[in-house]
């Protein structure tokens, strides 16, 4: 899946193999729409619809014009208005594309501690915001410093589940009396991610093609207490803070701290793409996707000019359907025309 507000590694990352060619100089390329496979076919009136939800918070005067622009403008003409104001260009960096996928999972949860709802999501302890790198997993699950603070946000019955929300960041609590909660990211102990799928490859447990979140899962729970231990082969530990300001039918808070759309929405890194922008995404493999997304999210996994997560809703459903993406392709920026001609090296 962060930002400032999802800075865990995402679902996708579970199993992350380098990318090669990463760190070298970007080169841009700037593409006319017709060499966009499947731009024709698209809706980009709801791309528009996505676009116009962040680009307010866009400061840059020539994003600006554009968005109020984007604001006034009928769905038959969204995809007239990004052809007539924007460039696409391909920008890479020598590193070989990669597209995952995330999604908000949805936990089964009380506000109060009972025999089934035993393990807790906490708040971030005050000490720990004042230090860059806290204790780690196991000093925080298995000592008692978070014991008696009143720190607790709810309990959940799954401490697997639990351990992957901290991976995604963000989630829902459904509650015993069929209402809900939603907590997301708090901030984290400081400590780097450590892939357990990556472990159980080296221990030979799996072949690196066979690991995904369901398999780890499922290994964990036939393996109680190995399993216990392998979550806690990763030192990095999130904590959550609730969120009640956002309406149930919308999904989770990104980096821009609005709302992201189910298959609209993705995570890019920032040193490349601006956040808000429009972004032509071209994923190969099984389940091909041709599609205008937007740039509303960010993550810690997710690194270079050819790197994006895509975010698919809420839920199971939506959790086996991330937990599949890792594919190839490409991904094209859509800039204003200025800007993107001023990233040639003539600056044509």
């Amino acid at each position: 899946m962060i930002g400032a507000l999802r800075s865990a590694v995402l679902a996708g990352a579970v199993l992350m193999a380098p990318l090669s060619g990463a760190g070298a100089e970007p080169v841009h390329e700037i593409l006319d729409f017709d060499q966009l496979d499947g731009w024709s076919k698209d809706d980009h009136a709801a791309a528009l619809a996505v676009f116009v939800q962040t680009c307010p918070d866009m400061g840059d005067p020539d994003w600006h014009n554009l968005c109020a622009l984007a604001q006034q403008q009928p769905p038959d003409s969204a995809r007239a208005f990004f052809e007539l104001f924007f460039r696409p260009v391909l920008i890479r960096d020598g590193a070989d594309p990669l597209f995952t996928g995330y999604y908000e999972p949805e936990l089964d949860g009380s506000r109060y501690p009972t025999a089934r709802y035993r393990y807790p999501l906490y708040r971030m302890p005050p000490e720990a915001k004042q230090q860059a790198q806290w204790l780690t997993r196991r000093d925080i699950l298995t000592g008692d410093v978070m014991a008696n603070r009143g720190l607790e946000i709810a309990w959940v019955d799954d401490p697997v589940e639990l351990f992957f929300l901290q991976i995604q960041g963000s989630g829902r609590i459904r509650l015993p009396d069929g209402g809900a909660l939603r907590v997301g990211y708090g901030g984290s102990n400081g400590h780097s991610y450590r892939s357990v799928g990556v472990e159980l490859v080296r221990r030979g447990t799996y072949g690196a093609h066979q690991v995904s979140a369901q398999v780890i899962k499922n290994w964990v729970r036939r393996n109680p207490d190995a399993g216990r231990e392998l979550l806690l082969h990763n030192p990095s530990y999130v904590f959550f803070r609730e969120v009640s300001h956002v309406a149930t039918h919308l999904g989770p808070l990104g980096a821009m701290n609005r709302s992201l759309t189910p298959l609209r929405s993705i995570a890019v890194d920032p040193d490349f793409v601006p956040l808000g922008a429009p972004v032509w995404l071209e994923k190969d493999g099984a389940g091909k996707m041709r599609r205008l997304m937007v740039a509303q999210d960010t993550g810690s996994a997710i690194k270079g000019a050819q790197r994006a997560d895509v975010f698919f809703g809420t839920g199971d459903v939506a959790g086996q359907a991330a937990g599949q993406l890792r594919d190839r392709g490409r991904m094209l920026v859509l800039l204003p025309i200025q800007r993107a001609y001023a990233l040639l090296p003539d600056g044509a």
